[in-house]
């Protein structure tokens, strides 16, 4: 159990005529403590929402809980449901088990996260659910789908547009891309950061090997689109002989690429893999990065990248939209897939670390720009705009 965690109580999921509306949330693995963009954005959002009034409820992949009967956790309703586990099938068919659920328990609101589990969007409005959607990302262009899938995507993408009651997008060129292309209205409204304090720095530290300010970071899943590879040969080109790279992130599965960076992190001095990590000691690692890199092709809203930022760490990123959209100075970008131009720009920070007071600066500037009370606040809108004592005139689809 993590620092800010608490314990997980198994009760009724009675709706409370006391909340301002009745969310479910459907489209990922779950949570507390599952690895990946959209679980942490619906972990956090959740809580905020919670603490305005809403009553959360979170649909989960069994497979991925701790949990395998409904608990309510930090005052959501976290409910496991079954799903294959196969990379191919198990986001739609959750998804549609997770539908046919909420056309029974009837929430004012379903909310469905990414663009995969929008493929089921006709079917939960034909069942009579009032649906929004977040588009988390383009994630058709990830490198690990085939031809097949990627098709799939593109079609829950336009399911989750055209027939949606209302859209949210976490990126700002999302949002106007979405508008451009289905001609429908869609709700910019970011990813946010929230930052942790880490409990016992001494002792994550020390399980790693580790010391303050001696070793470069990068967090995400091992998947071929955050490109990990690209960063272990930088690191090995530098060899600096005061800091390490460590690698923080798992796999749902093991694939050619997981082994891939396996590999290559065995091979090359320095290099440390922690598999996933979460709470305080997640914290830990952030807190005392000397610098954290996002070597990624693809991101929809960076929030390691915000993270990292909301620690107040010197960063580098790929120069791809998404990251750029982050609005940081050009020297904390390099160009994408460029691993000489990355090693140089290492260098060039380790060089010139960060005083304390620039990295209060640094965090005080993102957590200003971020914050998820905002963030829920806007999500909020849109779920009232929706309900029957909130709406006024005909309802846009």
């Amino acid at each position: 159990m993590t620092g800010d965690e608490k314990p997980a109580v198994r009760q009724s999921l009675a709706p409370s005529s006391q909340s301002a509306g009745r969310v479910t949330m459907l489209g990922l693995r779950g949570i507390p403590n599952v690895q990946g963009g959209v679980e942490r954005h619906v972990e956090v959002l959740g809580q905020e929402l919670t603490r305005l009034g809403w009553k959360i409820t979170v649909i989960g992949r069994r497979g991925y809980l701790k949990e395998k009967e409904p608990v309510v956790w930090n005052g959501i309703s976290v409910v496991p449901l079954w799903s294959p586990r196969r990379m191919a099938l198990e986001a739609a068919a959750h998804t549609l088990v997770g539908v046919l659920h909420c056309a029974f328990r009837r929430p004012d609101v379903l909310h469905i996260h990414a663009i995969g589990p929008s493929l089921m969007v006709p079917l939960a409005r034909l069942l009579g659910l009032k649906v929004v959607v977040t588009h988390h990302g383009f994630d058709y262009d990830r490198q690990k789908w085939g031809g097949f899938a990627k098709k799939m995507l593109k079609l829950g993408e336009a399911f989750g547009m055209k027939f949606a009651n209302r859209r949210i997008a976490i990126a700002g060129g999302i949002a106007e891309t979405m508008q451009r292309r289905y001609r429908v209205p869609v709700s910019f409204i970011p990813n946010g950061v929230a930052i942790q304090e880490a409990e016992d720095t001494a002792g994550a530290l020390e399980h790693f090997g580790l010391t303050k300010q001696g070793y470069i970071l990068t967090v995400a899943r091992l998947v071929p689109e955050k490109r990990q590879t690209d960063l272990i040969e930088a690191f090995a080109r530098l060899r600096p002989e005061s800091h390490k790279l460590v690698i923080v992130g798992g796999s749902d599965f093991e694939t050619p690429y997981s082994k891939e960076v396996g590999k290559r992190a065995g091979e090359v001095p320095g290099v440390v893999m922690t598999g996933f990590q979460t709470g305080s000691d997640l914290a830990a690692l952030f807190s005392n990065a000397a610098l954290f890199v996002l070597p990624s092709s693809h991101e929809g809203m960076p929030i390691a990248l915000l993270e990292a930022l909301g620690h107040g760490l010197p960063v580098l990123a790929s120069d791809i939209p998404a990251n750029l959209e982050v609005g940081l100075p050009p020297e904390d970008y390099f160009p994408l897939g460029d691993i000489d131009a990355l090693a140089a720009a290492i260098e060039r920070k380790l060089a010139r670390p960060y005083s304390p007071e620039e990295r209060r600066q640094r965090a005080h500037e993102i957590e200003q720009q971020y914050g998820w009370p905002s963030i829920a606040e806007r999500t909020a809108a849109v779920y009232r705009s929706l309900l029957p004592q909130c709406a006024s005139g005909k309802e846009r689809i």
